[in-house]
């Protein structure tokens, strides 16, 4: 016989054999998990995070989930086993889909969560939850200087967000910032991605356009910063010359020590 033929006779012959132990067929029904299911969830605070379980073959067994960091059995089957009512499971029977719902989710609901099958030995499968808080901040710091005339230009950072901000407004004074008002001159232009960013142009800035601008994303903080609009009074040393960020503090020390330099040597 050669052996390609005794291979494929050995290899039948103890598939045949586990057929007749009844271990294929065991092992074909036992429930399992289905592993193309995501491991590792990240949810906005405040949504409602979802960690799904997907189990074949469950057969008569039951399926619950449990936070890891205490042991605590939060649902079994369609049942839930705590109180803190933002806990809830929902089955998906075409799909084989066991979803375990946190609503209003908090960053203390991060960590680790099984979903367990009562198999005899039991079988888990793990899932990780990160709960995020978005953050926006307006850049220039908490002051910016431009000269009467020039162009405004602010822009507003949106990050840790795994989802853009439907939406972004901004105020001028605590009024929503109107971009077809008579003054005209009023622009935004809004780039959504893994950092949003949102750019309020106002051209021929005046005296009335000083005050306090703020960037309110739908899904973070307000981040706010304070205009000064200049009528050539102030020294050149405080505040940049156009529509740019105001300078750190170690470069408007320097240019100031520069301007005493020039005027003492002369």
């Amino acid at each position: 016989m050669r052996p390609l033929e005794l291979l494929l006779t050995v290899t039948a012959s103890a598939v045949a054999g586990f057929a007749d132990d009844g271990w294929l067929q065991q092992a074909f029904d036992s429930p399992h998990f289905d592993t193309t299911t995501p491991r590792n969830v990240t949810a906005l605070q405040g949504k409602t995070a979802h960690l799904h379980c997907k189990v074949k073959r469950l057969n008569n067994k039951t399926v619950s989930w449990i936070r890891s960091r205490d042991l605590h059995i939060l649902t079994a089957g369609t049942d839930t086993y705590t109180n803190d009512a933002r806990f809830q499971v929902a089955r998906d029977a075409a799909r084989n889909d066991w979803t375990l719902m946190i609503k209003f989710a908090q960053p203390t609901d991060s960590g680790l969560y099984e979903c367990q099958i009562s198999s005899q030995p039991l079988i888990s499968y793990p899932v990780r939850l990160r709960v995020v808080v978005p953050e926006s901040r307006v850049l220039g710091g908490s002051d910016m200087y431009i000269n009467r005339g020039s162009l405004l230009n602010l822009t507003c950072l949106v990050t840790n967000s795994p989802e853009p901000p439907e939406y972004i407004f901004w105020y001028h004074g605590g009024q929503v910032i109107s971009y077809d008002s008579p003054r005209g001159g009023v622009n935004v232009v809004t780039e959504k991605g893994e950092v949003t960013t949102s750019h309020l142009l106002i051209r021929r800035a005046g005296p009335a356009d000083s005050g306090v601008y703020s960037c309110s994303p739908s899904n973070a903080q307000v981040a706010s910063i304070i205009v000064h609009v200049l009528k050539g009074e102030t020294p050149a040393a405080m505040h940049t010359s156009g529509g740019g960020a105001e300078l750190p503090p170690p470069a408007a020390a320097a240019a100031l020590m520069l301007v005493l330099l020039w005027q003492f040597g002369t």
